[in-house]
């Protein structure tokens, strides 16, 4: 089918096509490390982020993604108690102090996985859960596997060290997304900087958190196989950038690593809103309809992680089908919208029609009919 182009700048055309100069990313002393943007998932700046590596406490990332999840379904409430066992007391490394036959809520249990890492509270959700850690393990690589983690194998709960229990960069920060945007009422824990739970307060190991106001999660993790890792997340002016640096040699280390991917990130790019969805873009006519004209849009709105200053340098086109004919549903693909910046293309989504048209009458649509057949001999 043929179709008819429109080519339109977004914001107004530029005098002049022009280069935005991004200056080098930050090298870091860590093995691994990326920053994207949460809103879009673009990766700003990665290194090594493919490569597989034990997670240690990041690990505790999934643990409470999970239930959060289980929550949300309604297969969990808060407020549920969770016995504990002898397993989940006997827990070694972080802990939040839990007792062996006692019954903690669901919600404290999440606090101190989340604010105070605790292995012990790590297993006895798990329990709670699926009915055993290794059950648990099972679970969170089905999840790991939905969230495109490929490269992600859980052995336990809490990331205590295991054989083949590794991750990456990459799939930590396509879970700390999901966390972020599937769970708020959740994620906002991750921000909390004390949790007091049988008469110990314990601060939350994220040093950013007391450090910038902009910083809000997420988790922690160290073991000498693992270094010291941090996955943390800012929002600054609506836009949100999510950072992952793994094996760096100190708490310090991990911190100030951090702040630097998050500090370029935040200084050299912008989340651009172009589009939102249900806007009409363009108006095209329809051939033995009941109306003559239907307003083309998109289905979702449309973000981009742009360099800054170069929002005016985005161009569009607009790729509509020549000829549209009644019926239509609304939400039917009439048609694609490209958007570049100099020679990259950055999208290309459906243009959708944003009413449905019915059909016309029997003599319009020979109207039509003979019009088109008259128009094709002509052209």
């Amino acid at each position: 089918m043929s179709c008819a182009l429109l080519i339109a700048p977004l914001i107004s055309a530029p005098a002049l096509a022009r280069q935005v100069i991004i200056p080098a990313p930050p090298q870091l002393a860590a093995t691994g490390y990326l920053v994207m943007d949460a809103n879009t998932g673009k990766i700003l700046v990665e290194h090594n982020a493919d490569e597989q590596l034990p997670p240690a406490s990041l690990t505790k990332m999934m643990t409470s993604y999970i239930v959060s999840s289980e929550i949300h379904s309604g297969n969990v409430r808060e407020d549920d108690p969770v016995d504990i066992s002898v397993t989940a007391w006997k827990m070694g490394g972080s802990k939040m102090f839990i007792r062996e036959g006692t019954r903690v809520p669901v919600k404290d249990l999440l606090r101190g996985v989340i604010i105070q890492s605790g292995n012990d509270a790590s297993v006895a959700l798990a329990e709670h859960v699926a009915g055993s850690e290794s059950a648990f393990a099972d679970v969170m690589n089905q999840q790991a596997a939905l969230l495109g983690m490929n490269d992600t194998h859980f052995k336990n709960a809490t990331g205590w060290p295991a054989e083949g229990h590794m991750t990456t960069a990459k799939d930590l920060s396509l879970l700390a997304r999901a966390m972020i945007n599937d769970f708020p009422e959740h994620y906002k824990l991750y921000s909390e900087k004390y949790f007091k739970y049988n008469g110990i307060n314990q601060p939350n190991r994220n040093k950013l958190l007391f450090r910038d106001k902009s910083v809000d999660g997420i988790k922690t993790g160290h073991t000498e196989a693992a270094g010291y890792c941090l996955v943390s997340s800012a929002e600054k002016n609506g836009m949100r950038l999510i950072a992952v640096v793994m094996g760096t040699r100190s708490e310090e280390a991990r911190a100030t690593e951090s702040q630097k991917l998050l500090a370029y990130g935040f200084r050299y790019f912008q989340t651009h809103k172009v589009y939102e969805s249900g806007a009409k873009l363009n108006t095209t006519k329809v051939w033995a309809g009941m109306r003559d004209e239907l307003d083309l849009g998109l289905q979702e709105e449309i973000f981009l992680t742009i360099p800054r200053g170069a929002q005016d340098d985005l161009v569009a086109e607009m790729l509509i089908d020549e000829v549209i004919k009644a019926p239509i549903k609304a939400g039917q693909e009439l048609g694609k919208l490209t958007i570049r910046l100099n020679d990259e293309q950055l999208v290309d989504v459906p243009l959708v029609a944003l009413q449905a048209v019915d059909e016309a009458g029997f003599f319009a649509r020979i109207w039509d009919a003979l019009v088109l057949f008259f128009m094709s001999i002509l052209s």
